[in-house]
């Protein structure tokens, strides 16, 4: 293996490297984004579900199966 192949692939790890850990920084930040929306979801199910049980509702909404299950 010559000195320029040497090179080249130094080259494409350095890339791969750095690739890796730009995609890793988003994946962290997309797990703690979907962590919080995930809470706020719910929270907003556990708030609707206690309106309609107020409301004279028989099963709460955040006790029941939505429509695809």
């Amino acid at each position: 293996m010559g000195m320029n192949d040497l090179t080249n692939l130094e080259e494409k790890i350095a890339h791969l490297t750095r690739a890796v850990d730009e995609m890793s920084d988003i994946v962290a930040r997309q797990e703690r984004e979907i962590s919080r929306l995930t809470h706020r979801v719910k929270m907003l199910m556990e708030r609707e579900a206690s309106r309609e049980y107020d409301a004279g509702g028989s099963i709460p909404l955040a006790d029941q199966k939505p429509p695809h299950w």
